[in-house]
C-alpha cells in the first residue's frame, strides 16, 4: 500500500527501533507485536525483521541527484621517471602497517627510506603518478612527520582528492597554503580571518607571516584585544618567522596581558631582539647581579642574585615562582642572564671575549646556574661565538665543554653553527668519547654527514665491535648511520661484513648481530645510491 503523503522513515523508525530492542532483550523477556511466547517467538521476529528491511528497502524515494565532482585540477609539473615510479611504489608497499612483515636481518627498512625519497623527489620537482596518490595520503594520515614532504610532492591533485574522503581532510588543512590559497586577495584574507576555524586562521597567519611579516603582524592587530588567551598564546609563536626590530611596538603592548603565558612568549620574542627596550632592562637587572672580583691574585665572577621578583620583573616576562626543588634567587637569576643580550658581558666584565669569560672561575658555586643561563641565551639569540665558547673544544677530558650542563644543551649549542663546523666538532667529540653520549649530538647534523663526521661514526662503530661491547646498545646510532651516512661510505664497509671473532668477554651472539648490522647498513646506502640515481640530478 502506497503512502505517499508521510516519510517512509518515520512509522517505520519505531518499528524496527523496537525489533533491534526486542532482539537484544531475547524473546523470553519481550515477543514481537501479535506474537505469544513460545517456541515462535524467535522465528515471528526473524521474519518480521526480514519483512520490515524489505519494505525499508522498497520504500526509499530517490534523492536529488548530487553535484557532480569537479575535474581534478592540472599538476604541470614533469612525471617520475619510470624507474623512481617504481621504487615509490615499493616504498609505499613497505610502509608500516601495508604487511604482516617487520624489520628482520639484513634487509634495509623502507620505510626510514621514504622521507629521504620524497625530499629528493621534491628537490627535482617531479609529480606522483595519479595512482600512488591514495597510498600517500595514507602513509601521511599515519605519519605526521611525512604530511609536510608528502603533500608537497602530492600536488593540487591531493587535495582535490581528499575533499572526497574524511580520512585525509587532515590534508586541507596542513597542505602549505591550503587554509590561504589566495594570499593576494585581501578580501579573503580577511574574511577567513574574522570567520574562520582557530586551526585555519592559524594557518593563515602563519603563511602570510612567511611572506609578508609585517601585513601578518597588522592582522593579528586587528583582533587582538578580543582573542582569548590560549589563542593568543598560538598566534604569538606564529611571529616567531620572519622576527624583527619593527614587531617589537606591539610585542611590548602583549607584555601589559593579564596572561603569564602570553606575557612569557611576548618577553621570549622581544630578548631575540638585542635591541629591544625589554632586552636593554633585562641587561641592565642582570649587570646588578653579575660583577668582577678583583680583590683576589687570580679575577672571578662574583654573583648576588635578586632578593625578590618585582611587578617590573614579571611584567617582562620574568616568571616568580620557582619549580620544585629549584631556589627562587637562582631562578629569578637565570632567567635574568637568559634574557639579557651576550653583548652586555663584555662590556661588564673588562672586554674580555666570550671565551675568556667562560674560563672565568665563577665564585660561591654559581658556575652552573651562570654557565647554563648563557647556553640558553646563545641558542636564543643565535650566537655562534657564544655557543663555540661554552662548548669549548670537542675532546675536553669534561664531555660537556666548560658551560654546557647536558646533552640536550649541547646538542642546542651545536645548532647554531654551520653544519660543517657542527660537523667537525661531533666528529672529534666521538673520537675521544665514543658513541655512547653522541646519539642527541648526531640528531643536530645535517644529512647526508660530511666525510670527517661519517669516517668517525664508523670508525668508533667498528672498535665497538672489536670491544665486543653489547651490540644493541648501539642500535639508535646504527639506525641514524643507515639514513645519514653518505651513501659512498659504502665502500669502506665491505671488510666490516664478516662475523668476527668474539672475545672471551663478548655477549653471546654479538659477532653474528655486528656482521648483520653491517649488512644492512651497507644493502641501506647501496639502496639510498641507486633511489638517488633513479631520480637524476637535481
Amino acid at each position: 500500500m502506497n503512502r505517499p503523503s508521510a516519510p517512509v522513515d518515520a512509522p517505520a523508525a519505531d518499528v524496527w527501533e523496537g525489533l533491534v530492542t526486542t532482539a537484544l532483550l531475547g524473546t523470553d523477556r519481550r515477543t514481537p507485536p501479535g506474537t505469544r511466547p513460545g517456541p515462535q517467538a524467535p522465528v515471528a521476529l526473524l521474519e518480521a525483521a526480514a519483512v520490515e528491511t524489505v519494505r525499508r528497502r522498497a520504500g526509499l524515494r530517490p534523492a536529488r541527484a548530487a553535484e557532480r565532482p569537479r575535474r581534478a585540477p592540472v599538476d604541470p609539473r614533469p612525471p617520475l621517471p619510470p624507474a623512481a615510479a617504481r621504487r615509490l611504489a615499493m616504498l609505499l608497499t613497505d610502509r608500516p602497517g601495508a604487511s604482516g612483515g617487520g624489520r628482520r636481518g639484513a634487509a634495509p627498512d623502507l620505510t626510514e627510506l621514504l622521507p629521504q625519497w620524497l625530499a629528493a623527489a621534491n628537490a627535482r620537482g617531479f609529480a606522483p603518478p595519479p595512482q600512488t596518490l591514495p597510498a600517500l595520503l595514507d602513509a601521511a594520515r599515519g605519519r605526521t612527520d611525512l604530511r609536510p614532504a608528502v603533500l608537497e610532492f602530492a600536488g593540487p591533485r591531493a587535495l582535490w582528492l581528499a575533499r572526497m574522503n574524511p580520512d585525509w581532510r587532515f590534508a586541507l588543512r596542513s597542505a602549505p597554503g591550503a587554509a590561504s590559497p589566495h594570499l593576494e586577495d585581501d578580501g579573503r584574507i580577511r574574511r577567513l580571518w574574522q570567520e574562520g576555524l582557530f586551526a585555519e586562521r592559524v594557518a593563515l597567519l602563519s603563511a602570510l607571516r612567511s611572506r609578508e611579516p609585517s601585513a601578518a603582524r597588522d592582522l593579528l592587530v586587528t583582533t587582538w584585544a578580543t582573542e582569548r588567551a590560549e589563542d593568543r598564546l598560538m598566534f604569538l609563536d606564529s611571529l616567531r618567522s620572519g622576527l624583527g626590530p619593527e614587531d617589537e611596538p606591539f610585542l611590548e603592548q602583549a607584555l601589559a596581558g593579564r596572561s603569564r603565558n602570553v606575557r612569557a612568549t611576548a618577553a621570549e620574542l622581544l630578548t631575540a631582539l638585542p635591541g629591544s627596550a625589554l632586552a636593554a632592562r633585562m641587561a641592565v637587572r642582570a649587570e646588578a647581579c653579575v660583577a668582577m672580583d678583583r680583590t683576589q691574585s687570580t679575577p672571578a665572577i662574583t654573583v648576588e642574585a635578586p632578593h625578590e621578583c618585582d611587578p617590573g620583573m614579571e611584567r617582562d616576562g620574568v616568571v616568580a615562582k620557582a619549580p620544585a626543588g629549584r631556589g627562587e634567587r637562582s631562578w629569578w637569576f637565570g632567567q635574568l642572564v637568559e634574557a639579557a643580550p651576550l653583548g652586555t658581558w663584555s662590556r661588564r666584565l673588562g672586554g674580555r671575549t666570550p671565551r675568556d669569560i667562560v674560563a672565568l672561575p665563577v665564585a660561591d658555586d654559581w658556575r652552573g646556574e651562570l654557565h647554563a643561563a648563557w647556553c640558553r641565551a646563545a641558542v636564543r639569540q643565535q650566537d655562534d661565538e657564544w655557543s663555540r665558547a661554552l662548548l669549548g673544544e670537542p675532546s675536553a677530558p669534561e664531555a660537556g665543554g666548560p658551560g654546557a650542563v647536558s646533552l640536550a644543551e649541547r646538542a642546542k649549542l651545536l645548532s647554531t653553527l654551520n653544519a660543517a663546523e657542527r660537523a667537525e666538532w661531533v666528529a672529534g667529540f666521538i673520537a675521544t668519547h665514543g658513541l655512547s653520549e653522541a646519539f642527541q649530538l648526531l640528531g643536530v647534523c645535517a644529512v647526508p654527514w660530511a666525510a670527517p663526521l661519517g669516517r668517525a661514526v664508523v670508525d668508533a662503530l667498528n672498535i665497538a665491535r672489536d670491544a665486543g661491547s653489547y651490540p644493541w646498545s648501539f642500535s639508535g646510532v646504527m639506525g641514524l648511520a643507515e639514513r645519514c651516512l653518505d651513501p659512498s661510505e659504502a665502500g669502506r664497509l665491505d671488510a666490516l661484513l664478516a662475523v668476527p671473532d668474539e672475545p672471551e668477554n663478548a655477549s653471546p651472539g654479538a659477532g653474528g648481530y655486528w656482521a648483520e648490522s653491517f649488512q644492512r647498513l651497507s644493502t641501506t646506502l647501496r639502496l639510498r645510491a641507486a633511489m638517488t640515481e633513479e631520480l637524476g640530478a637535481p
